[in-house]
């Protein structure tokens, strides 16, 4: 008799195995698929705040007229080229999917059209309007 309640309990975990080994098999390509969407959407949010921060330093500066000047500190987590223009600051980004995505964010200044390319970890920007002069400069610093 306990005999037959052990070769229950055994064929119950068999079942529950092979289910559980089946479920993983259809969910785990689903996963990876949604984990990629997601680190794409975090990794363009964080080129986006650092953009925004760049920009946010431009218009400081664009609106306070010559002889102003601000450093901005971005820590960027890959490399990555950031062009400047004088309506916008942009950059591309290569999602998991080897697609590019750009990202620009419009800005006012006095700025000549440039670009930079920057490496991983800190990276300092120094925006300047230089007195009796007609155009804002940047530089990395």
């Amino acid at each position: 008799m306990m005999d037959d309640k052990g070769q229950v309990s055994l064929e119950y975990l068999l079942i529950f195995a092979v289910s559980f080994i089946v479920l993983i098999a259809f969910t785990l390509p689903l996963l990876e698929g949604s984990m990629s969407t997601t680190f794409d959407v975090s990794d363009s949010l964080e080129l986006k705040s650092d953009l925004s921060k760049l920009s946010q330093a431009i218009k400081q500066v664009y609106g306070q007229g010559q002889g102003s000047r601000i450093a901005v500190d971005l820590d960027i987590n890959s490399p990555v080229k950031i062009n400047i223009a004088d309506n916008y600051v942009s950059s591309k980004i290569m999602l998991k999917n080897k697609q590019y995505k750009e990202i620009k964010i419009p800005v006012k200044s006095k700025l000549k059209s440039t670009s930079f390319k920057l490496s991983k970890g800190k990276n300092t920007f120094v925006i300047e309007w230089p007195v009796e002069s007609e155009n804002m400069i940047i530089y990395k610093k």
